[in-house]
């Protein structure tokens, strides 16, 4: 891993729709898509199972020309998945089905090359002590500056384990509700920006505000704030927050200025809620993206 890379550690799953049809994600694993697309090459490490699910995935990064060094192959526990059930009013409900392959990430295969400047991870696939334990490893091997990005599914987190997993973190983002989770009682908005700042000290935290755009604030009280683009219509806004956080990292890496990286981070994001699911299999979708940010 050359110095200044990105590695993306976490959950990659299907999910499975009441019809039968299956989508292919994970908030980690889009991240990683996006990432690619935009020339990071970043070592994506997480764990399928010896099946049909994780042979699709393995497929799928190789045509996307993604590297397959961080996969693992677990033949115990199945490639994950998450069951989507519709109740009253057409509102999706979500089991996030446990003891899958990405729970199980092993410590012990991760790869030498494994070793990065900036390590981005979420909550979620820490919830088994077994890749907690991995990323536990890549952090102290490498030294690694790290994002998280908190994602509260219930029953897959509680209190404790989060404000571990955010301290020391130099770059975090979550929305206003996880916000509210992890600062309850703050009052206002800013209040709890304000409490959640002293309390896990980061050097950037941001915040997505849904359809209001987005936050970011500084440990140094620089604030760049950002509203969604409106010339793109709604089709889902499934892994919205993924491809933003995709720009952030470039941002970060490429060493844009906040309010740069805030703006073009939600100018895709918009585009992507424009399209069906989180990530997009055409290079093409990407291209104006990469020749106005003169990323070639």
């Amino acid at each position: 891993m050359t110095k200044n890379g990105l590695c993306i550690f976490g959950e990659v799953l299907f999910d499975i729709f009441p019809d039968g049809s299956r989508v292919l994600g994970g908030a980690p694993f889009n991240v990683a898509w996006h990432a690619q697309a935009f020339g990071l090459s970043p070592h994506f490490i997480s764990r399928v199972g010896n099946d049909a699910a994780g042979d699709q995935v393995i497929a799928a990064m190789r045509n996307w020309g993604m590297r397959l060094t961080g996969l693992q192959q677990d033949a115990e526990h199945p490639t994950g998945k998450v069951e989507v059930s519709i109740g009253a009013g057409n509102e999706p409900a979500y089991d996030i089905v446990a003891d899958c392959a990405y729970d199980f990430i092993d410590s012990d295969a991760l790869q030498p090359a494994a070793v990065c400047d900036v390590l981005y991870h979420g909550t979620l696939a820490l919830r088994n002590p077994v890749s907690r334990e991995a990323v536990e490893k890549l952090k102290q091997r490498a030294g690694a500056r790290s994002f998280v990005d908190v994602n509260l599914r219930p029953p897959w987190w509680n209190t404790e384990t989060v404000a571990g997993d955010l301290s020391g973190a130099r770059w975090i983002k979550l929305n206003t509700h996880e916000l509210a989770l992890l600062v309850p009682g703050a009052g206002s908005e800013q209040q709890a920006i304000d409490a959640f700042m002293q309390r896990y000290a980061p050097e950037l935290l941001i915040v997505t505000l849904g359809d209001a755009g987005a936050l970011a604030v500084t440990g140094s009280g620089q604030t760049a704030r950002v509203a969604p683009e409106l010339k793109h219509p709604v089709a889902d806004t499934v892994g919205a927050g993924d491809a933003f956080t995709s720009v952030v990292l470039l941002g970060l890496l490429r060493r844009w200025p906040l309010p740069l990286i805030v703006q073009r981070a939600q100018s895709f994001a918009s585009a992507i809620v424009g399209v069906r699911g989180a990530t997009v299999s055409d290079i093409g979708f990407y291209r104006p993206f990469i020749e106005q940010w003169e990323l070639q």
